[in-house]
């Protein structure tokens, strides 16, 4: 069953690029005493993710963190090095590009998708959550092949 508003997210740990490094980092250190948006996309570099999905959040990242947004992690399952380069490619230089490699949070919360037809093997759906202290207080999944309620603008109205 996938995670539920009001539900507190499972420990895990994430890899991330810090001095050229992939570095861990875990759920407590994300999200601890914090307001955090969590975007996930199905993949780095494919269409709607790089063509709308981690563009909306780039530009709508100061007014997202100005309704008292302490950072904003892009998500997928990738690796670090994938998700660096392409923050790095898309000018995201304000959000966490977080990799969860092994897609273990992903399916700890009940999220992952199966996208071996396109040859992409297991991926996280593409969602967007609000997360208080480790707990979710607002989520959005997107229904297959659709991209709306995940999307920058949508999340801005939610805060």
């Amino acid at each position: 069953m996938a995670i539920q508003e009001g539900d507190k997210l499972p420990a895990a740990t994430f890899h991330m690029m810090k001095d050229g490094k992939p570095t861990p980092v875990t759920t407590d250190e994300l999200f601890g005493g914090k307001k955090v948006v969590v975007f996930a996309v199905p993949g780095a570099y494919t269409p709607t993710c790089s063509q709308a999905h981690l563009p909306g959040f780039v530009i709508n990242a100061d007014a997202i963190k100005a309704k008292g947004v302490d950072s904003i992690v892009c998500l997928s399952v990738n690796d670090a090095f994938v998700m660096d380069s392409w923050g790095k490619d898309k000018n995201a230089e304000e959000l966490l590009m977080i990799g969860d490699g092994n897609g273990e949070f992903t399916a700890a919360i009940g999220l992952e998708m199966d996208g071996s037809g396109f040859g992409l093997g297991t991926r996280s759906q593409r969602y967007a959550m609000i997360v208080d202290n480790g707990t979710v207080t607002k989520l959005s999944v997107e229904a297959p092949g659709q991209f709306e309620v995940s999307k920058a603008e949508a999340i801005l109205e939610a805060l």
